[in-house]
């Protein structure tokens, strides 16, 4: 990074390190990217700059004069200005402008504590909006007028106020809930979700800032969740809204730092009780909330179809929704390990669901803690049954019936999916065992077919 600094310094220039990097740094945590900005220099200097360096550059976005760095976590852009011309997110004109001043093109950034820059070669913090001082004191402050023009920001705000623990100004908060959900793409929204996920803090902060300033009629899956109301007894916490919060902060204290298995499993946090706006009633003097995770599956799908295409995704988190309450459900009943097997076969990952459960239990405050022994149950007989984290594998195959000389087709699928139901409730273990079972079942198949000749026989 030095080296880009003195070689854009050498051909008049300068080039500071911008955005996120430079905010992580002054609240010491880890700095996983790194945004340069060059100033005073054209993009054909900036080229040859990156060129001399024998630097591997890819052009993201020629309009933008962004560069990003081949196997590097860098990305070097050029300042720029940019006019709305309509009223949809993607209506603006980008005017390359390296005489851009760095205040100038501090205000065109969304909060003050990304606007803050620092030039390595004389080793200077440039803060023109004040955003160290917002730093310092938690604060989430708009950093222009100019901030209404993307509505995404309104999202960027949900995510670094549960990233960093913010604060809303009031001025920014009141801005955010002037501004008309727009037509943003899913791959945009997603981003900001995920982020918040994978690396939010207190990530109820983050939505309940989202609530206050109006932005959950964009989702109304998780807008039908405040006021609807729990038994408080078992959720003392408050509504559906609120614990969700609670479930998702216990969710953060547990992430593996593992962003595939940490996303699945924070999206069903997330979606775990969509289900009881249209299932909760009074019984017996009590609220109940029965059925609410099968009821769960439908808003889980509309929610997540808005935010991603990632199909698989989607699938994986249903699974999760639906079967949330099983390992209470299974604990409670005494459930032996054929029951196990079952729901290891439905939701794929026993490890995940655990993890769903665990943070379920424990978003009750004060009733939360972290003992939850029907996860550390079910772990403990997933792992001794070596699903833990995978589906059970079938034992009989397809091939083993076409090595029998049957022709491939549908009767073959029915007679594998009876040797795995029968593996799945513990008829046999091991793959001798199964086809010693697949050689009965075939022999019963053939008898009753046989008598069934005979009788058709005897009736003609």
């Amino acid at each position: 990074m030095l080296d880009i600094c003195r070689a854009a310094a050498a051909e008049g220039g300068s080039v500071r390190v911008v955005g996120g990097s430079v905010r992580d740094a002054l609240l010491g945590l880890e700095c996983r990217e790194f945004d340069l900005e060059a100033f005073q220099l054209a993009p054909d200097r900036l080229d040859r700059v990156l060129r001399d360096l024998e630097l591997p550059v890819d052009q993201v976005g020629r309009a933008f004069s962004v560069a990003k760095l081949r196997g590097l976590p860098i990305d070097i852009a050029l300042p720029r200005r940019e006019r709305k011309v309509g009223k949809r997110h993607r209506d603006f004109v980008v005017d390359v402008d390296p005489g851009l001043s760095v205040e100038a093109a501090a205000e065109r950034r969304d909060f003050t504590i990304n606007a803050i820059s620092y030039d390595p070669l004389a080793d200077r913090i440039v803060d023109p909006l004040d955003g160290r001082s917002d730093l310092e004191r938690r604060r989430l402050r708009h950093a222009s007028h100019r901030f209404a023009e993307d509505p995404l920001r309104v999202l960027r705000g949900m995510q670094f106020i549960a990233r960093l623990g913010l604060e809303p100004d009031l001025e920014t908060e009141v801005l955010c809930s002037r501004i008309e959900w727009s037509d943003l793409s899913a791959e945009r929204v997603f981003e900001e979700w995920r982020k918040m996920l994978l690396y939010g803090v207190e990530i109820g902060r983050g939505l309940h800032f989202l609530e206050r300033v109006g932005w959950l009629r964009a989702y109304p899956e998780l807008e039908a969740l405040i006021g609807c109301e729990q038994d408080p007894e078992w959720h003392p916490e408050g509504d559906v809204w609120a614990h969700t919060g609670h479930v998702l902060d216990a969710f953060a204290r547990r992430r593996l730092d593992d962003e595939d298995e940490d996303l699945v499993v924070g999206l069903a946090c997330l979606c775990h009780d969509l289900g009881k706006p249209a299932t909760t009633r009074f019984v017996d003097g009590r609220l109940r909330s029965r059925g609410h995770e099968a009821a769960g599956e439908r808003p889980t799908r509309t929610l997540l179809a808005r935010m991603t295409k990632r199909r698989r995704l989607v699938d994986e988190v249903v699974r999760l929704v639906v079967d949330h309450l099983k390992p209470r459900q299974l604990y409670g009943g005494r459930a032996g390990d054929a029951a196990v097997r079952r729901l290891a076969h439905r939701v794929k990952r026993i490890d995940r669901l655990v993890r769903v459960a665990r943070a379920d239990a424990e978003g009750r405050p004060p009733l939360g803690h972290d003992e939850c022994p029907e996860c550390d149950w079910l772990e403990e007989r997933a792992e001794a049954l070596r699903i833990r984290d995978r589906a059970p594998e079938p034992i009989v195959r397809g091939r083993d019936l076409i090595a029998r000389g049957m022709t491939p087709g549908p009767a073959i699928g029915a007679i594998v999916g009876r040797c795995y139901e029968a593996q799945l409730a513990g008829a046999f273990k091991d793959r001798a065992a199964g086809l010693r079972y697949l050689e009965l079942l075939l022999r019963r198949e053939a008898a009753v077919a046989s008598s069934d000749g005979r009788a058709d026989r005897a009736e003609a």
